[in-house]
């Protein structure tokens, strides 16, 4: 970066559809891939779910907390506005990742999805049209094809 920063001092920002809910969390991705299940697909009303992993830790919801609409439990759930619906995050891991929604990002993370998994239960309206792996089921499986 040309001001000497690096991806690890950024902090991204990110917000709802309506503005009730803002979240910060650093741009220190662990890996980011697009989702195919049906969960995610039906969560966006999307072909897929673009999502950034990160260690819980490094995310925090910076203002409308009382806002969100939390869908699961204490170590698995996904985070909704609860004024517009967006969904913002999920919970994953056991509670040690955030999956950050990437559409919510109002910065531009240093990051892009390497993969695309559970494409084995993709629309089948929805054709993938890059280069990027695909895995059948969930990232740790054997790539499809």
């Amino acid at each position: 970066m040309s001001n000497g920063t690096t991806s690890s001092d950024r902090l991204l920002g990110g917000r709802c559809f309506c503005g009730a809910v803002h979240y910060t969390v650093r741009d220190e991705f662990a890996y980011a891939l697009n989702c195919h299940c049906s969960d995610c697909r039906r969560t966006t009303g999307s072909a897929f779910k673009p999502v950034a992993g990160i260690e819980r830790g490094k995310f925090a919801v910076s203002l409308g907390a009382d806002q969100l609409l939390i869908y699961g439990d204490a170590t698995g759930h996904d985070a909704h506005c609860r004024k517009c619906g967006s969904l913002l995050y999920s919970l994953v891991r056991e509670g040690a990742f955030v999956h950050v929604a990437m559409g919510t990002l109002t910065d531009d993370p240093s990051i892009r999805p390497t993969m695309h998994i559970f494409v084995g239960s993709k629309a089948p309206w929805y054709t993938i049209m890059d280069d990027l792996p695909q895995y059948e089921g969930h990232m740790t499986q054997t790539p499809a094809g």
